[in-house]
Order: structure tokens, then sequence, then C-alpha cells
């Protein structure tokens, strides 16, 4: 067996990879027009069979009532930080120090130290440095954060956001992986 056979046998285990990338390919070129799919979906499938990626599949689910809440914080947060962002840049004080704080991932998975790193970064005030894969560990610089108490908040805040992730989209292995039990009908499994 050829291995572009093997690869184009292999597709459908990486449908959630390939709809993101289109989704992402249609956003870049300005909407999904009949064109941007059918030019999105031979560029990702042309991509796909050349540099293939790992399955993430394996490692999602989706959890609707989770999803709602995550999606909900994660929000709810990004207003409030744009607020303290923006409220910071008018008021009439110095520009207030930051921080790189570490923050040690419970997750091993590769996937959801990405989603939790760029689900912070998206949050204004803070920023990914760098990730660490070998440790699951990420450095963020986080603005407005000084004092022991503001980096220890700061550093549960990213916990919280990465929990409410798995708990949303992580397969029972993975979540269970990073210590936490399946929830059943509110209450932990």
């Amino acid at each position: 067996m050829s291995e572009l056979s093997r690869r184009l046998r292999g597709l459908p285990e990486h449908v959630i990879g390939i709809a993101v990338s289109l989704i992402v390919w249609c956003g870049l070129w300005g909407g999904p027009t009949l064109l941007n799919v059918v030019g999105g979906v031979a560029v990702v499938l042309l991509l796909e069979l050349i540099f293939p990626m790992p399955a993430i599949g394996r490692e999602l689910t989706v959890r609707p009532v989770a999803a709602v809440v995550f999606l909900a914080r994660f929000f709810f947060d990004m207003f409030r930080s744009g607020l303290e962002v923006a409220w910071a840049a008018i008021r009439p004080r110095p520009v207030p120090d930051c921080s790189v704080v570490g923050v040690q991932l419970r997750s091993r998975s590769d996937l959801f130290l990405t989603f939790t790193a760029m689900l912070a970064t998206l949050i204004p005030g803070s920023v990914v440095v760098e990730a660490q894969r070998s440790s699951g560990t990420v450095f963020l610089h986080a603005f407005d954060v000084t004092t022991p108490e503001e980096v220890e908040e700061f550093r549960q805040s990213i916990l919280d956001q990465e929990e409410r992730a798995l708990r949303a989209f992580a397969r029972r292995e993975v979540l269970e992986g990073a210590g936490f039990s399946v929830r059943k009908g509110g209450r932990d499994a």
C-alpha cells in the first residue's frame, strides 16, 4: 500500500482539523463564498496529504452544558479584561508593572496545552511568551500583576480556564489524566 493511499484512507480521522482549517481559510479570504470554500477544501486536503497532522478527534468531545459555561465565562473574562486594560490606558497614572508568570498545566495533552495558551492570549492583558511541552508549562506576560497574591490569582485563573476547557471539550481519558473526574448529572462520577 502506498503512502498516499494510506493518507487518503486516514482523512476521516482528521475531519475536525480539516473543518477548522477550512473555517480559518474562509475567514482569511473574507468569508464563505463558493470560490473560497472550494479553494479552501482543495488547499486544506492537499496540505493534509503532504504534511499530515496528528488526528485531534481522539482527544475531543463536546459536552454542551460545559461548553456553554466555558464560552460564557471566556467572553465575560475577555470583556472584563478589556475594560481593565482600557482603563489603565486612559487613567492619569503611570503604566502598571507587569510580570512573567509560569503556570504548570494539569493536562499533558499538546492540544489542550495549545488551546489553553491560545485562550490566555485572547484575553486582554496576558500574552504567552513561552510554552514548554515537556513540562506542560506556559509562561505568560501578565498585565498589572506584581504582588505574590496577584501572581497566584492570575495563575489560578489560567488553571480555572484550563479546567473549563477540559470539562467542555476533553475526552474522558484526557480529563482523568489531568486529575479530573467526569461529571454526570452535575456530580462527579
